[in-house]
């Protein structure tokens, strides 16, 4: 880390620094563990560099497959150099499966296949609690632009496909997870924060037991034990995923 460089903002998972480089902030990925908004707090050991290292892998999948990232590469293992961005106040939820707070709010039962991809947007605020968006809704505080709906939406769209894809060679179903866009000086929407166990529903698609199958931070949130060993077990079957293709 730069002699000059700042803190730039502490959230729940990560901390961000300045660089030498305006463009360029450095993302420290923090151990700490948060549920609950914020009500249920802890510890996962090593979590920083497992979520730094599956977010960096899935960042470069993603990138190779043509989706614009904030990533640029990984100074230490738990550290992440990405692109400075204008984080849009939003959290983009995909749900290929119904389960959390979708089933809690419908009465769908847990496991229930969607019969398309659903895009969900929610207000990027602690103090309101995150609350789930209408469109219009969205348009009345003016989080971003009919434009940017539009692409951050197709984009969602798009990342699914290819992060379902992706796992299912992992052995890894993709339940359900949730994105940050922002907007980089020259005004792209670049997919930003992380992609890991935090922000991913991932169940082991070998695994019939509900609670057995849970490879993310749900197991945290419901106190299932073994929380760092699934962590690590969905970093070693992204690296092995990788390798093979690389391979092939």
């Amino acid at each position: 880390m730069s002699v000059n460089s700042q803190k730039l903002y502490e959230g729940k998972a990560k901390v961000l620094y300045t660089t030498d480089n305006p463009e360029i902030l450095l993302a420290d990925f923090k151990d700490d563990a948060t549920a609950f908004n914020a009500q249920k707090k802890g510890r996962i050991i090593d979590k920083g560099r497992m979520n730094c290292s599956i977010s960096s892998k899935l960042f470069q999948t993603l990138e190779a497959r043509g989706i614009k990232t904030h990533f640029i590469d990984n100074p230490t293992p738990n550290q992440m150099r990405v692109r400075a961005v204008k984080i849009l106040p939003l959290e983009v939820v995909v749900r290929n499966i119904a389960a959390g707070s979708l089933c809690r709010q419908t009465g769908l039962e847990l496991g229930t296949l969607l019969a398309k991809p659903l895009v969900e947007f929610y207000y990027k605020n602690d103090n309101l609690g995150d609350p789930l968006l209408t469109r219009d809704r969205l348009h009345l505080l003016q989080l971003a632009t009919p434009e940017q709906v539009d692409t951050i939406t197709h984009l969602a769209l798009q990342i699914n496909e290819l992060l379902k894809g992706f796992f299912q060679q992992c052995g890894i179903t993709l339940v359900d997870f949730k994105l940050e866009f922002g907007v980089d000086s020259q005004q792209q929407i670049l997919l930003a924060d992380e992609i890991s166990p935090d922000t991913c529903r991932l169940w082991d698609t070998s695994e019939a037991d509900p609670n057995r199958r849970v490879m993310d931070k749900d197991r945290f949130r419901q106190d299932l034990g073994n929380v760092e060993d699934a962590y690590e077990e969905v970093l070693q079957r992204v690296l092995q995923a990788i390798e093979k293709q690389n391979a092939s």
